[in-house]
């Protein structure tokens, strides 16, 4: 290659250096180091002799032509000439040095240069540098930076000269005025220092090993005094920081002499720099190394400083770190360093100082000392083994600190004093109680969201962070276990650290488990020898709490337990046993529940019951009896926690049962009901349950004790009270009423069924009945509460003995004035529910109500629960009450309205026959048909239940007849459609009970089972979907199966109910009505026939106003029985209907479609019709413009629009099938007609009416193929997204080609008779008719089934005829079509081989073809043809072809590019062997080549199919099995290594044309298209990079790298990439 080539192009490249596009520099860059390392020498000396021409470039030029120079010396320092060596140091240094001024970028680029050379010519380096380095003249600044780094990348070449170097830069520190040159000697001055340092830490490696420390000392201790001295006090803070770091490295090197005079005036000097920078890492960096020389040499002035120092670290120390700031935690690290190495020589002054720093309160001064005092006792153990208990009594202060993050460091040193042996000591415990006291911190309550300080430390994490430690303490400091156990069992019980019991209680399981298997003596604890420990009762008692309520305090139930199990030999020998075998099953039942899914009542039971068993156990009354005692005691802990302390209550209350001496019973009696907090309903509720358990075992005791506690000062409002009840002065007298009327509810609950009759109306009564006209809602609530479980008392006694309680009916009234007194819209309080139980409890108790009474109790009650407002309503806030939270509210509405069933069934068990039931029903009717939801869902739920209960006791005693069934029915039976999901499904339950009902009273016995009523059970699932469809065929059902079973004499009634079911307020309902109507007409109707035209004409006028589907189907029944009888005035009358149809028309179509008959009759008529009425006519747009519109008539488009309702009924699907090929045919060239057509004016309105006449002809077509089930033909068309296609002008060609692709594939038996009825539409004088026609016949020829049907002759007769169609686009179908039959039946082309290649010819030559559509399709055609031709057909032709085809290659229009290259391979093998057609494929290699890369990727795939074919034609073996291997069509290719392996095989295989291949790829530097002009350029850098010195001659290289050169100023950044990388192959 010629030289002047190389140079031209590195030329260029360094002219590209500073393209505006980052990628184009970085290739340029890479091609010259390409080139550089290829051929060093005569790249740099063009670098060097581009930067010497060009004296004014730029700088940013300038770097980058030296950065490369440092790139390639970098790499190939070794084969660079001597000479070229020294030229290049004496122009990096003239670089370096030309400007005065210092210009960083462009002399650091120079400098750098230096750096690289210096790693292998130190020596010339040095001499060059020194130069310029002379005694008593200030040098560059950066030739001193080029010093210092050059001591840091070559150490053992840089510090023998270091010594001299020095000598020279001594002078001149004192002459350097500049801060710059200040700190360029300080920085140097600090590299030298570590170099040095280095260079003495490796001297076995070195070259020189006599080199020792003092070398060096006089230089660098007169060096130091400078810096020292004269710019450690610069205003400039980098150079103050620079001399500092300067500093603290050179102290190594100076004698200790030296060293010891400077300190004292050396330290104050550093700490100074504190407080002048905010960099403080660089400071504490220097001062460690020089506290590091000090301490080794062991000084002795250190001491005189450490006041300054301990102060100016403990600032450094108590700075807070931020850790996303890595200097600030390296300095922090840095200053604990410093505090370690003086710890290490001043132990005592260390610890007093830091100790003392701990008294002050400040927090960053606190925390800070902590830090340090936590270092020191990890990092220096020995000398802190002394200050124990020094620091134990010093910590104390920093305990007592507010602040969590103080508190924070607090436990981070408490877990290092664990770990050093620190607890055991005297003092130990508070450390401990400390732990302990944030395991029970609350969460922190963010009251305002002021902006957070990274470093807050919320309580949550200090708790777990506490957590973790005691967990930490616990399983890895072993010596720590008998400071723990037990001594933590003292937290257990005060309630200010309950929110640790779950860590505390995990602790004491570890350790004691670990006791009890290590069988330790101190395993079991003796509480009497104990100090603080509380007693075992007091112990079991808060255990057995926290386990009632396991979920709260971070889940403490199931420690609790389990820690109770460890006790259990400890608390009491005798549970051990027992609590082996009832602990852990509770335990699992607690692992597989959560909070919401636990059930707390029975929870509750299970708690208690293990309470009682224990207590059995145990079997030591007086043991009982503190149990007793302290429990009562222990009951104000839980003041703020009621649910607790109500548990509590019950606790005691069983604990009473247990407990034989009566005085003790009394005496807690007494101080339970003193001491109840009677405010608090939840309370009051615990106080009665206690003393109800209570009175299991002690029923006499406890009356007396009620009785004299009603009669007490508690109730007088006198001050005497107030000396009782101390602190409680604001008791209210009801409230405490209101504990003793529950105490008597419970009491007569708990007590043994055979004592307690006979009380009942003379103590508990009595007591009771005193209140009966309060106003007071709390004693309300009581007195209904206790009014039931008293009756509730005596259902359980009068089963086993009779009673008659006379005041029931008094009791009742009492409850319904309490029901009356609530407010109407609201429901705030259980009043409702508790009434309801109560009554309902009351009912079964003799003697029965009368039928008033029993009236005006329904009534009562019913309406004021059904009428409340729905569960979801908020009401509004008034004055006094609170409003319930939403769990509250749901719960109170579900017991409200289960209590009114539960006393509905009571009522009517009390009179189970037909009247009876009518009698309560009668209260629920009105609320049936309810405007709303929530009420008639109450009603029906209620009736299901009500229904439900008569037929569970329904005892038929004789042939009674249920005469309210027809009444009951026709009220039930529309509810199965209401629209609220839960009326349907207990509408349903109604209905089943109802008809079985109906058996029993036919006689049918109890356990018998009717199919058809059984079978509306599984209805309830199918209601549970709103989908009208569903509704319609279960009413329809329901029906059926209600008329099997009705007696004749009901049907009236339910005809008669159901028409009033027709106004229901529900519209649901309306419709269910008329289905069932319907149905019921169909099964039962022989007898009502009278009225049918009566009904018509009702659902006639109810069609106007109703839209609901149910009832217009109904309507449309009635509709086809009219069809049947006048077919053509149906007809017509709709026909005439005005456009788009209304829902009602479409329906009344729709319905004529259900008879088979009439639709097949109705169908032929509009196939008649369409054939022969114009589809459209053509109307002049404006009198102005011209230009005319198609627009459709009016019959043709009303027929389709009803044909199309019609095929929508699933019965027309026989008519339609029937019919098909006719249907089709017709629908297919309608929709042709219609396509672009435009809808009639409505004469009334002058509006175009919405409707798309397209749109309607392809939906009634859809509708015709899913009739004639050809789902594989709707999947592929809905798939294709081919109805929209089909009905747009623009994609119609399309949408029909994929309609006839789907009929070929899967529906292909129906075509003969289809294409028959179409082919008489080819020569329709409607243009758009003949196109679809043509353009569904081009498609079926695609497919093989025509030939196997025998269509293919008529199919090819009638595409030759079309190719000469005065239509342009007709004919490009027909083109279409001819080359479609090289797909569709290949073994017929060489039958019409000559027609087909004189068709394909002259369509390539076509002139009236606008978008060269024709000119496409004969390309692909005959690319598709000549698959199959055979030779002797194409032979003549092939290069006539090829000629034709080639200007095409490089068209602009894609499709066409693509086609032309197909075409070229498929051409290839009628040439092969034809030594022309080798040169023809030689000609256009290198277009296929290129388009490889082409934007469109059809064109690629192309490429590679044609390249893969003619591959053998080429001529290289090579070649070949390349193009096939790797020009796969699914597989990427890499573009780089395909070009780059290609052109190596056309040097070795075709030398003699490798002037043809550049000179044909030159060309293609000027294509339109940025890919191939960049595919171009990596052609000819491959050609270049891979081609052998004796084959250049072949080349025009001046050529090639003139066009390199233009394209590495091409507009777009990847051609210029690619130029750049050819050049890079330059060499």
């Amino acid at each position: 290659m010629d030289e002047t080539d190389v140079e031209q192009v590195t030329l260029a490249l360094l002219d590209a250096a500073t393209d505006k596009d980052a990628e184009v520099q970085e290739q340029v860059r890479k091609s010259v180091l390409t080139l550089g390392k290829q051929q060093p020498d005569r790249v740099l000396a063009m670098c060097q002799d581009y930067l010497l021409k060009h004296p004014k470039l730029v700088v940013t030029h300038r770097v980058v032509i030296l950065q490369t120079i440092e790139l390639i010396v970098g790499c190939r320092i070794e084969e660079i000439s001597y000479p070229r060596i020294k030229s290049i140091i004496s122009l990096a240094s003239d670089e370096m040095t030309r400007s005065k001024e210092v210009i960083p970028d462009w002399q650091q680029a120079a400098s750098n240069i230096l750096v690289a050379v210096g790693n292998k010519h130190i020596n010339d380096i040095m001499e060059e540098i020194l130069s310029k380095f002379q005694p008593g003249l200030l040098p560059h600044f950066f030739v001193v930076q080029t010093l210092a780094n050059l001591s840091d990348s070559n150490v053992y070449g840089m510090v023998p000269f270091l010594n001299a170097i020095l000598g020279t830069m001594l002078p001149m520190l004192s002459m350097a005025k500049h801060d710059n040159m200040k700190w360029v000697f300080s920085s140097a001055l600090c590299h030298f220092s570590d170099s040095i340092l280095e260079y003495l830490a490796n001297l076995d490696k070195a070259p020189d090993p006599t080199v020792r420390k003092d070398t060096f000392s006089s230089e660098i201790h007169a060096a130091f005094d400078i810096l020292f001295s004269n710019w450690l006090q610069s205003r400039e803070s980098k150079l103050r920081l620079t001399v500092a770091e300067a500093v603290g490295s050179m102290c190594h090197l100076m004698a200790s002499d030296k060293l010891e005079e400077q300190i004292p005036k050396l330290i104050p000097a550093i700490l100074s720099l504190y407080k002048k920078n905010n960099e403080h890492y660089v400071i504490s960096k220097s001062l460690c190394q020089v506290l590091d020389a000090s301490v080794n040499m062991g000084s002795r002035v250190l001491e005189t400083q450490l006041d300054s120092l301990l102060f100016a670290l403990h600032q450094q120390v108590s700075a807070p770190v931020d850790y996303s700031n890595p200097p600030t935690i390296k300095n922090h690290n840095e200053v604990l360093r410093c505090f370690s190495l003086l710890a290490n020589s001043f132990p005592d002054r260390l610890v007093m100082f830091v100790l003392q720093k701990l008294e002050n309160s400040n927090e960053r001064s606190r925390v800070g000392s902590l830090s340090v005092l936590r270092h020191l006792i990890n990092s220096t153990t020995s000398t802190m083994e002394s200050k124990k208990l020094l620091i134990l009594a010093s910590i104390r202060q920093p305990m007592a600190d507010h602040s969590n993050k103080v508190k924070k460091h607090v436990i981070q040193v408490i877990s290092a004093m664990a770990h050093h042996g620190y607890l055991e000591l005297e003092g130990g415990e508070l450390l401990v109680r400390f732990i302990v006291q944030h395991c029970a911190l609350h969460d922190t309550y963010q009251r305002d969201h002021r902006p957070t300080d990274p470093e807050e430390v919320s309580n949550e994490a200090l708790r777990t962070m506490c957590d973790n430690t005691l967990h930490l303490l616990t399983t890895t400091v072993g010596r720590l276990a008998d400071v723990l156990w037990p001594k933590l069992l003292y937290y257990l019980t005060p309630s200010q650290y309950s929110n640790a019991t779950t860590p505390l209680c995990k602790s004491l399981i570890v350790l004691g488990t670990k006791k009890k298997s290590n069988q330790e003596p101190s395993f079991n604890i003796d509480f009497t020898q104990e100090v603080n420990l509380p007693s075992p009762q007091t112990l079991m008692v808060r255990l057995m709490v926290n386990a009632a309520f396991p979920f709260n305090s971070r889940g403490h139930g199931a420690p609790s337990l389990s820690l109770l199990h460890i006790l259990s030999v400890s608390l009491h020998p005798n549970t051990e046993t027992l609590w082996e075998k009832e602990i852990p099953p509770l335990l699992s039942v607690l692992e597989e529940s959560t909070a919401e899914s636990l059930d707390k009542k029975h929870w509750n039971e299970k708690l208690l019951k293990l309470l009682s068993k224990t207590l059995s156990a145990i079997d030591d009354d007086k043991w009982v009896c503190q149990l007793a005692a302290e429990a009562t005691r222990y009951l104000s802990t839980y003041n703020n926690a009621l649910e607790e302390k109500s548990f509590l209550y019950r606790c005691i209350g069983v604990t009473l049962q247990q407990c034989f001496n009566k005085e003790v019973v009394k005496k807690q009696l007494q101080e339970i009901l003193l001491a109840a907090r009677h405010n608090d309903a939840v309370e009051r509720e615990g106080v009665a349950m206690g003393v109800g358990l209570c009175a299991n075992s002690h029923l006499e005791g406890t009356l007396a004790k009620l009785d004299e506690f009603g009669k007490s000062d508690a109730f007088k409002k006198s001050p005497s009270i107030f000396n009782l009840l101390k602190e409680r002065n604001d008791v209210e007298v009801e409230k405490v009423k209101s504990t003793l009327i529950l105490c008597y509810g419970q009491v007569a609950l708990n007590a043994p069924p055979e004592k307690i009759l006979n009380r009942i109306d003379q103590d508990i009564l009595r007591c009771i009945s005193k209140h009966f006209n309060t106003k007071d809602l709390t004693m309300k609530l009581s007195l209904i509460q206790s009014v039931g479980l008293i009756a509730k008392a005596i259902s359980e006694c009068v089963k086993k003995q009779g009673y008659v309680f006379s005041r029931k009916q008094e009791l009742i009234n009492v409850m319904l004035d309490f029901i009356k007194a609530e407010p109407a819209d609201s429901l705030r309080t259980p009043v409702r529910h508790l009434v309801m139980t109560t009554c309902a409890n009351l009912m079964p108790l003799e003697p029965a109500l009368s039928e008033n009474e029993s009236f005006d109790l329904l009534k009562v009650c019913v309406n004021s629960v059904f009428s409340l407002p729905p569960e979801t309503h908020t009401p509004e806030k008034t004055k006094e009450e609170e409003i319930l939270d939403p769990k509250q509210r749901k719960a109170l509405y579900k017991d409200t309205l289960t209590a009114l069933q539960e006393l509905l069934k009571s009522v009517l068990a009390k009179d189970p026959t037909p009247d009876g039931l009518q009698s309560v029903f009668k209260h629920i009717e009105s609320w049936l048909s309810s405007r709303h939801d929530h009420e008639r869902e109450r009603a029906v739920t209620a009736t299901a239940h009500l229904l439900a209960y008569y037929l569970d006791n329904l005892t038929v005693k004789n042939m009674v007849s249920f005469h309210n069934l027809g009444a009951l029915l026709g009220r039930l039976s529309p509810r199965c459609s209401d629209p609220h999901p839960a009326v349907r499904i207990a509408a349903v339950d109604c209905i089943y009970t109802l008809l079985y009902m109906q058996l029993r009273y036919e006689g049918f016995s109890l356990d018998y089972k009717d199919e058809a009523v059984d079978s509306l059970l599984p209805f309830k699932d199918q209601l549970e979907n709103p989908d009208h469809s569903v509704l319609y065929k279960t009413c329809s059902d329901l029906t059926k199966v209600m008329s099997k079973r009705l007696p004749q004499q009901q049907l009236t009634t339910l005809v008669f109910m159901l028409f009033e079911g027709l106004v229901d307020s529900q519209t649901n309902c309306c419709r269910a009505s008329s289905v069932i109507l319907n149905t019921l007409l169909k099964n039962r109707g022989g007898g009502l026939q009278e009225l049918v035209p009566e009904m018509l004409e009702v659902l006639h006028v109810r069609l106007q106003s109703i839209t609901e589907e149910q009832v217009r189907v109904a309507a449309g029944q009635t509709v086809l029985i009219l069809a049947s009888q006048h077919l053509q005035t149906v007809v017509s009358t709709l026909v005439n209907q005005p456009l788009p149809y209304d829902g009602w028309t479409s329906e009344m179509w729709m319905a004529l479609g259900a008879d088979p008959i009439v639709a097949k009759q109705i169908i032929e008529m509009v196939m008649e019709k369409l054939l022969i009425m114009a589809p459209y006519v053509d109307k002049k747009e404006s009198m102005i413009r011209g230009g005319t519109t198609k627009v459709a008539t009016n019959q043709p488009l009303a027929m389709t629009c009803g044909l199309k309702e019609l095929l929508l009924n699933g019965q027309s699907q026989e008519p339609a099938v029937s019919l098909f090929p006719q249907l089709f045919s017709c629908l297919t060239v309608r929709l042709g007609a219609s396509v672009g057509v435009s809808a009639p004016k409505d004469n009334n309105t002058k509006h175009a009416a919405s409707v798309h006449v397209a749109g309607v002809a392809a939906e009634a077509l859809r509708i015709l193929l899913a009739r004639a089930q050809l789902d594989e033909v709707m999947n592929r068309m809905d798939e294709d997204k081919a109805w929209d296609a089909i009905r747009e002008p623009n994609t119609h060609i399309t949408g029909v080609t994929l309609l006839a692709r789907a009929m070929s594939k899967h529906a292909g038996p129906r075509l003969p008779a289809i294409v028959e009825c179409l082919c008489p539409s080819l020569n329709n004088i409607y243009e758009c008719q003949r196109i679809t026609v043509t353009a569904f016949f081009s498609e079926l020829l695609n497919h093989h089934v025509v030939t196997e049907l025998m269509l293919i002759d008529v199919l090819m007769n009638n595409m030759m005829e079309r190719i000469s169609d005065p239509c342009c686009t007709v004919r490009m179908l027909a083109v279409r079509g001819l080359g479609n039959i090289a797909v569709g039946s290949p073994e017929k082309v060489n039958k019409y081989a000559k027609e087909l290649l004189a068709a394909m010819s002259s369509g390539m030559e076509e002139k009236d073809d606008p978008g060269k559509l024709i000119t496409l399709e004969a390309m692909s055609g005959l690319s598709k043809v000549l698959l199959y031709l055979d030779k002797k057909n194409v032979h003549l032709l092939v290069v006539y072809i090829f000629m034709k085809i080639k200007p095409f290659l490089e068209s602009e229009n894609d499709e066409i590019r693509c086609a032309s290259i197909h075409l070229m391979g498929n051409l290839s093998k009628f040439g092969s062997g034809e030594p022309v057609f080798k040169d023809q494929i030689h000609n256009v290699l290198v277009s296929l080549l290129l388009h490889l890369v082409d934007p469109n990727p059809h064109v690629v795939k192309a490429c590679k199919y044609a390249m893969r074919v003619c591959a053998p034609v080429v001529g290289s073996e090579q070649i070949t099995t390349m193009f096939q291997n790797h020009l796969l069509d699914d597989k990427s290719l890499h573009y780089g290594e395909f070009i780059n392996d290609l052109t190596k095989y056309l040097i070795q295989d075709f030398p003699g044309m490798l002037n043809f291949y550049h000179i044909s790829v030159i060309q293609f530097f000027k294509s339109n298209w940025p890919e191939v002009r960049a595919g171009a350029a990596m052609f000819i850098g491959f050609l270049l990079g891979n081609l052998p010195e004796e084959h250049f001659s072949h080349l025009n290289m001046g050529t090639i790298t003139k066009g390199l050169v233009m394209l590495l100023q091409d507009p777009d950044p990847v051609v210029r990439v690619k130029a750049a990388e050819a050049m890079g192959r330059f060499h």
